[in-house]
């Protein structure tokens, strides 16, 4: 984020404080929402001057596309809103973009999402004695690592991973092609689940699919599932839960933590009119950076070795 802007989000700091006497937890949430905004605008070259309701439309469109929940987009929404009533209320803009927007609707189910601590958990649940329990892991290490859909899960080949530069190549929605960043802790998995990959009699075919059923094919959707669901409830996880849900969770705690927005929806293989051409350009090492500093289980073992 920009000095200026830094700046103008403490000044609305202060304004939360005297002018609007609300809740701790309001304001930190409402700071958290509008630095994210600022910085998606700084990336998209707009000025707060003349932003109009489109542009914040945009945003919060991207917030959707990721698979940002309802309410946290009313949330988001709210926080924006009470931003350029400050700016209007300081004279810094005439009027308030966000004035006629309304928030989304709230009636429909929300879809879950794990906390960090639930991921934690399930992830050091498996038993690694079981055949499978190695593998097992290191799938559900891969969904949330890499957000991956299930379907590229499945289809992931050998071939396209490449440890040493910590990337898989992931074939996505329309055989569409991405480079997504991988961490060293999918990375340990993976290999440890080699050694026992490698004692398979793997059928004819099936040889570049990384991730195999006990008879050396390739695994199913349905197993996926299962894994997951069931992994779940031997945890004390009573959410319900499928394979997308660590995806979801992947988006989520990724922009919570303060990841770019574009970044998020490149590795998570979204596309939209307004930014496949921004995609395209989007350089890997960002993309790697971003979620080397912001994904909650690189957060946790950088702070680790801190403390080493």
């Amino acid at each position: 984020m920009t000095v200026e802007h830094q700046a103008l989000v403490k000044q609305y700091l202060t304004y939360l404080r005297l002018e609007q006497g609300v809740s701790q937890n309001t304001i930190a949430g409402y700071l958290q929402d509008v630095s994210r905004f600022l910085v998606y605008i700084e990336s998209e070259n707009l000025e707060l001057s003349t932003l109009a309701d489109r542009d914040i439309h945009q945003f919060m469109s991207q917030l959707q596309d990721i698979g940002i929940s309802t309410r946290s987009q009313a949330r988001i929404l709210s926080g924006l809103k009470s931003f350029f009533n400050f700016l209007v209320f300081d004279g810094r803009q005439n009027n308030n973009p966000t004035e006629l927007m309304e928030s989304p609707k709230l009636g429909l189910k929300l879809p879950e999402v794990l906390t960090v601590e639930e991921v934690e958990r399930l992830i050091s649940s498996f038993d690694l004695t079981l055949p499978e329990g190695q593998r097992n892991r290191a799938i559900v290490e891969l969904l949330y690592d890499c957000g991956l859909r299930v379907s590229e899960l499945i289809d992931l080949k050998i071939s396209n991973y490449y440890p040493e530069e910590e990337y898989i190549l992931v074939e996505g929605k329309g055989n569409k092609q991405r480079l997504v960043p991988i961490s060293t802790y999918a990375i340990d998995e993976i290999s440890k689940y080699m050694y026992d990959r490698n004692l398979l009699n793997i059928k004819k075919g099936n040889e570049d699919f990384l991730f195999l059923n006990r008879r050396g094919g390739k695994l199913s959707r349905v197993m996926v599932f299962y894994i997951v669901r069931n992994q779940c409830s031997l945890c004390g996880i009573r959410k319900t839960i499928s394979p997308h849900t660590l995806r979801h969770s992947f988006a989520t705690h990724l922009l919570e933590g303060g990841a770019n927005l574009r970044a998020i929806q490149q590795m998570l293989g979204h596309e939209s009119i307004k930014t496949t051409e921004i995609y395209a350009h989007m350089d890997r090492d960002f993309l790697r950076s971003e979620m080397l500093n912001y994904h909650p289980r690189n957060v946790k073992r950088r702070s680790s070795n801190q403390k080493t």
